[in-house]
């Protein structure tokens, strides 16, 4: 296996690469969330039940999911819009809100299904450890209708996207049939990424790169061993078997595996110099990923940009973003 430098990319290229992505358009399609947060102190227990009893001292909220990569392509420079669905809720308005911020056509491919809630993850954290999270979802399919509404929008923005992201979290967005229809038509065209869950595996094909965490990857290939040897071996079934170009393989403080076709495993160590929360990590590195590559820099160059970008929001408490300035501040002035 291969050990890939932290330094193999140097802050004049990664500078580069960041301004090229300026002039880039992402489309997202995944599951859009609301991520909220109820920050406090814990100083006692209930005497209703042996639980801790938290003081609020503030709350928070923050795009999830698939609105949380278009989040972070937009803090890194990129411009672009999320296909995806919300319901006619509070959660749905905020959402909104929150993505009108991030650009003219951020949300102009959101679409509202009265019969479903918007997925909201709410986390209590207390002296910066999460005590508990709520979830409110449905997980079930969306229906034709609604297939029928994202597959005409995605066709219709990947005409002048650089880089299709698929965002997917198990909430029912994501179907067979609009991975059938939609990726073949922007494979070989632009880059295709997929941040992928076990139930719609095999129907992710064509695709540039799968980006699974170690977990997901040890589930798809049917394996065990969360070592080097055992998570490429679990990189080089998924590959195999979906016949992608590439797989990454995350694992949060462990670094990354990167196997690509006809090339050597590459091990990227981790950028990371404290882990203080790893939710929404994902989203900043496949949002990395897909930026670097839609301005046409190297698989090897992307994956090192998402790593040092995955190093500063691991950094941070909650749902975060990585900026281009911080971004390019993690990189060695050679």
């Amino acid at each position: 296996m291969v050990h890939l430098d932290l330094v193999f990319m140097n802050k004049r290229r990664a500078e580069q690469i960041l301004n090229d992505l300026k002039n880039c358009k992402i489309t997202v399609l995944g599951d859009v969330m609301l991520d909220e947060f109820v920050w406090g102190d814990v100083t006692r227990i209930s005497p209703e039940a042996p639980v801790p009893v938290v003081d609020v001292r503030k709350e928070s909220r923050h795009l999830g999911g698939a609105a949380n990569v278009l989040a972070n392509l937009a803090s890194l420079g990129a411009s672009g819009s999320v296909v995806g669905v919300i319901g006619r809720d509070a959660a749905g308005d905020y959402l909104r809100s929150d993505l009108a911020a991030l650009g003219p056509n951020a949300l102009q491919n959101l679409i509202t299904d009265e019969s479903r809630p918007s997925t909201t993850k709410t986390r209590i954290v207390a002296h910066n450890q999460l005590v508990v999270r709520a979830d409110r979802e449905s997980r079930k399919l969306i229906n034709t209708e609604i297939e029928n509404r994202i597959i005409e929008r995605l066709k219709s923005d990947l005409i002048e996207a650089h880089a299709l992201v698929i965002s997917d979290y198990d909430k029912g967005v994501v179907t067979p049939r609009i991975l059938n229809e939609v990726l073949p038509l922007a494979y070989g065209r632009i880059p295709v990424l997929i941040d992928p869950k076990l139930r719609n595996f095999d129907f992710y094909r064509p695709a540039t790169l799968i980006t699974p965490n170690h977990h997901e990857a040890l589930k798809m290939s049917n394996t065990e061993e969360d070592s080097d040897d055992g998570l490429q071996r679990a990189a080089e079934i998924i590959r195999e078997r979906l016949g992608c170009d590439s797989v990454l393989i995350t694992r949060g403080d462990r670094g990354m595996i990167l196997l690509s076709k006809n090339g050597h495993p590459v091990y990227v160590k981790t950028a990371a110099r404290e882990v203080y929360d790893v939710t929404g990590a994902g989203d900043t590195v496949i949002a990395a990923l897909a930026g670097a590559l839609a301005t046409g820099a190297s698989m090897l160059e992307a994956a090192t940009l998402a790593n040092h970008a995955a190093g500063i929001v691991v950094g941070k408490v909650g749902t975060a973003t990585a900026n281009s300035t911080e971004l390019l501040e993690t990189f060695d002035n050679v």
